[in-house]
């Protein structure tokens, strides 16, 4: 299993965006679907029976997409690197999460690519399409934008994250120069580095911007133990007023989701009494206590 996972919250469209997704990456399928049941559709205010959530694979990576209702929206603070050799796939690829999307950066020729370009897709996600002469062992590589009071801060945060997650490394780092402006001096270029072997990467980004980091893409951390569960918890949680249902915020507004492997599990079981049962004791959680979700699994 996938240590940390991609998790996107959607309006109503998971579903459509994951046949979309899906049909635009050649190595892709599509995983679960799981549904509202009467409790988790009244907190949501989502239709019984509608999708919840539905897990997906692209280029060997595993999504998560929740249909959560209309509270949060997709930015480019979080958006997704994709790089090949092939440059026909760069145009395909542009082609098709361009059309009803919006374009942030032409896809052009830059001192870093020969061809690259940023692109929201037609349901706000971010995109970053870079053509590359490199071996490619991450094919799909989560990017974090470090703006606004964050900037400056796209180093510290990646040591932060390599001092939290075990089995963790630095793959690069570039930096801003002295005649960079409107960048300065020191500031991230552009970084990455493996977290339990899911590849990151990072950019400050200089000026005026109006979005942050927010809870439309967040990072399931999947743990195996209550011990596991706690000491993510510890570790990364920075906002108590965050804290809900197992997600959390760190210190620089990044939204995760300290999960326990057997939750999702309890959630689609066909047993409907077992599976509303866990989602009513989840609902009232902070961090999530495994001894209690198998107690409510199991009805006692």
């Amino acid at each position: 299993m996938q240590k940390i996972t991609p998790f996107l919250w959607f309006d109503n469209q998971a579903e459509e965006a994951v046949n979309f997704y899906t049909s635009v990456f050649a190595n892709s399928k599509i995983g679960t679907f799981v549904r509202y049941d009467e409790v988790g559709a009244a907190a949501a205010k989502r239709p019984v029976g509608s999708v919840m959530t539905a897990t997906f694979q692209l280029e060997g990576n595993d999504f998560i997409a929740l249909n959560g209702g209309p509270v949060f929206k997709f930015n480019p603070s979080v958006s997704f690197f994709v790089v090949t050799k092939d440059e026909k796939e760069v145009d395909n690829l542009w082609t098709k999460f361009s059309e009803g999307g919006k374009v942030l950066m032409e896809l052009n020729k830059y001192d870093w690519s020969k061809k690259y370009g940023w692109v929201e897709d037609k349901f706000g996600v971010s995109w970053q399409l870079m053509l590359t002469e490199d071996e490619i062992k991450y094919k799909i590589v989560p990017c974090f934008l470090f703006v606004d009071k964050n900037y400056g801060k796209a180093e510290e945060a990646m040591n932060f994250y390599l001092s939290v997650f075990k089995n963790s490394k630095v793959e690069g780092i570039y930096k801003y120069g002295p005649d960079s402006k409107p960048n300065t001096e020191n500031a991230v270029m552009y970084e990455d580095f493996i977290l339990e072997g899911n590849k990151f990467a990072a950019m400050d980004g200089a000026g005026e911007h109006n979005f942050i980091f927010n809870e439309a893409i967040s990072f399931v951390v999947n743990c195996e133990t209550q011990e596991e569960v706690d000491y993510y918890w510890e570790k990364l949680s920075a906002v108590p007023q965050a804290e809900m249902c197992g997600w959390l915020k760190d210190k620089y507004g990044i939204s995760w989701q300290i999960d326990p492997t057997l939750l999702s599990k309890y959630l689609s079981d066909k047993d409907a009494k077992k599976s509303q049962r866990v989602m009513q004791a989840m609902l009232q959680m902070k961090k999530i206590i495994i001894a209690d979700l198998e107690k409510a699994y199991q009805g006692n």
